[in-house]
């Protein structure tokens, strides 16, 4: 009786074993945000130089700091262009963030010039818009001439031809907004918690973020030829604030485009109406699903079958939205019915009034 009693409870154990299994293998673990953090220049490539400042070791510190913090989140997976003091050409920062699919490119930089010009800028790609853009994009670029066979790798581009940038586009105009998003919760980071001087969110032909495929940014952090700065910077504690800032702006554009809607309303399969509401007063939130020079009839067979989408005029561009609603959670469903038609990379947006502001201010506001 006893060894019968044993082979049963043996058995039933092998069952619930084999029955996680099969369940773990129905239920793979969802895929991580991936994020490829860029240190500027390094090995032959020194970068900006002054006053004994070396912009290559700066930005590799404060990059390695900014991945170690992300990694405490769970979700978030971090891939680096470098890790030690070793040259790689640009077109090889962006093949390893092309390679590993991944979600954001963030390339830090120190800044140089002959003035006392200081500040933070967070740039994305686009044409210059002035000639000191022009300058920073042209010092970032010139990094090509130390490599092998650069005219090949590059088309014959020609760093300090000003006509090499005008035929220089967005490789897919939809990440044009998300850069402008992420650079933006970085600048104010930069500028809202640690009160650096604020020199914007610009656009400039930078050849690392022409070869990504996904939202992608160049920060340049500081002046290191404005000693003040440059001291800050090259220290322990500038270098860690200023890894905050950028870990921090990565993170608030992750949870502002990433769906934190309830497992629970999945797993029930309830509708929009059952799903409890949090409602923030004055504030209208969208789903962006698209954005392009060209202005869609907004039916619902241009947008795989997503009905009521709206279109705006943004500056040059047309913006295409899902849902208005002053309920964050409703949006959130919207978001997630809007993923699930095709659009993986749909985010939220904020408007008060007819001024968009970020989903981070939008969730200040104050709730019903």
């Amino acid at each position: 009786m006893k060894a019968n009693k044993s082979l049963f409870i043996v058995l039933n154990f092998l069952i619930i074993v084999s029955n996680f299994s099969v369940y773990a293998a129905k239920e793979p673990p969802a895929k991580k945000f991936v994020v490829v953090i860029d240190a500027g220049h390094g090995g032959k490539d020194s970068g900006n130089g002054w006053h004994g400042f070396k912009e290559k070791n700066i930005a590799l510190d404060i990059a390695l700091q900014v991945g170690e913090a992300l990694q405490r989140n769970s979700n978030i997976k971090v891939i680096y262009t470098r890790t030690t003091d070793v040259f790689i050409p640009l077109h090889k920062r962006a093949e390893i963030a092309n390679e590993a699919e991944a979600d954001l490119f963030v390339s830090v930089h120190c800044n140089g010039h002959n003035s006392n010009a200081h500040g933070t800028e967070t740039f994305v790609l686009g044409l210059h818009r002035n000639k000191d853009n022009l300058e920073v994009a042209i010092k970032e670029n010139s990094v090509i001439y130390l490599e092998d066979d650069y005219k090949v790798s590059y088309g014959n581009f020609d760093p300090n031809d000003p006509s090499s940038y005008i035929g220089m586009t967005l490789m897919q105009e939809e990440y044009l907004d998300q850069s402008i998003l992420l650079a933006d919760f970085i600048q104010k980071e930069y500028t809202g918690t640690l009160k650096r001087l604020d020199r914007g969110v610009k656009q400039a032909g930078f050849l690392v973020l022409r070869e990504t495929y996904m939202p992608s940014v160049l920060t340049e952090v500081g002046f290191l030829s404005y000693k003040p700065e440059g001291s800050y910077l090259n220290s322990n504690k500038g270098k860690s604030q200023i890894a905050k800032s950028i870990e921090e702006g990565i993170v608030d554009y992750f949870h502002s485009i990433n769906l934190h809607y309830s497992e629970t309303s999945v797993k029930q399969n309830l509708t929009i109406d059952d799903i409890p509401t949090k409602i923030y007063e004055g504030i209208s939130f969208k789903v962006q699903l698209a954005a392009g020079s060209s202005a869609l009839e907004t039916k619902a067979y241009n947008f795989k079958g997503l009905q009521g989408v709206s279109r705006a005029k943004e500056g040059k561009l047309y913006k295409y939205y899902y849902g208005d609603t002053s309920d964050y959670v409703k949006i959130q469903e919207k978001q997630r019915q809007a993923q699930k038609a095709g659009y993986k990379n749909c985010y939220i947006v904020a408007f008060k009034g007819d001024k968009k502001i970020s989903v981070n201010d939008a969730l200040k506001s104050k709730t019903k």
